[in-house]
């Protein structure tokens, strides 16, 4: 029976492909964002990919790319339409159907969960050294210094005002999506990491202010020792 079930999904229509288990690949949903951005074929996407995301999000090969546009297709989040291609075997182009469009706007505010959960899980596994202050402040030093590193390495975008688009090599035009992103990128960094450094700099001072008095008291008895020894 189950094995029916899935065949059913398999063939069935979008809104039964919507209700399938939740699209959880990073590459999947990245190659969906280029989709958007600019419809195109496979081998220019994998070359976009690179460019656009970097390390952020990597392509195991170029392959990659097509497993990804049959799961996006499969899901009907990009369609096929004909290149436009003076070749004579035109490659097949993808673009985004309304249906992805909805999804990956619904995704990328899912992520702003997800980022504010793994924050709140960072704080609460920190919290399983609280017996051990002296490790604590350890981990939020170097934490400090990813962030302080992190910080000089971000770089100021500027805009450059041609907002009518550059046309690219393949002839279509980029309406300025890679330069928004960088600009966006590098505030969103910014804010990050000037976040991260406040609270990882309030948590060392809670710790230390702590710490103080208990450090305090165990070296009182050995001042004590200390005066009796010059006394005597």
């Amino acid at each position: 029976m189950g094995e029916g079930r899935d065949v059913a999904i398999e063939e069935g229509s979008a809104p039964e492909r919507r209700a399938q288990a939740p699209m959880t690949s990073a590459v999947n949903w990245a190659l969906l964002g280029l989709i958007i951005d600019r419809p195109s074929y496979a081998y220019e996407l994998a070359q976009r990919f690179g460019r656009v995301y970097g390390d952020t999000v990597v392509l195991s090969s170029t392959s990659h790319v097509y497993t990804a546009l049959g799961a996006l297709a499969y899901r009907a989040l990009v369609e096929e339409f004909p290149g436009s291609g003076t070749e004579r075997q035109p490659k097949p182009h993808y673009r985004a159907t309304a249906l992805g469009i909805d999804s990956y706007r619904d995704w990328l505010v899912a992520q702003v969960r997800e980022d504010r959960r793994r924050q709140r899980l960072f704080a609460i596994q920190l919290a399983a050294l609280a017996r051990d202050p002296e490790a604590v402040l350890d981990v939020l030093d170097r934490c400090e210094h990813a962030c302080l590193e992190e910080a000089g390495t971000i770089p100021i975008a500027t805009w450059n005002g041609n907002r009518s688009g550059n046309q690219n090599p393949n002839g279509a035009h980029d309406h300025g999506g890679s330069e928004l992103a960088e600009r966006l990128l590098s505030e969103e960094s910014r804010l990050a990491v000037g976040a991260k450094l406040s609270w990882v700099q309030y948590v060392q001072r809670e710790l230390k202010a702590l710490t103080e008095p208990v450090r305090a008291r165990r070296q009182a008895p050995l001042r004590g020792a200390a005066r009796a020894r010059r006394a005597a």
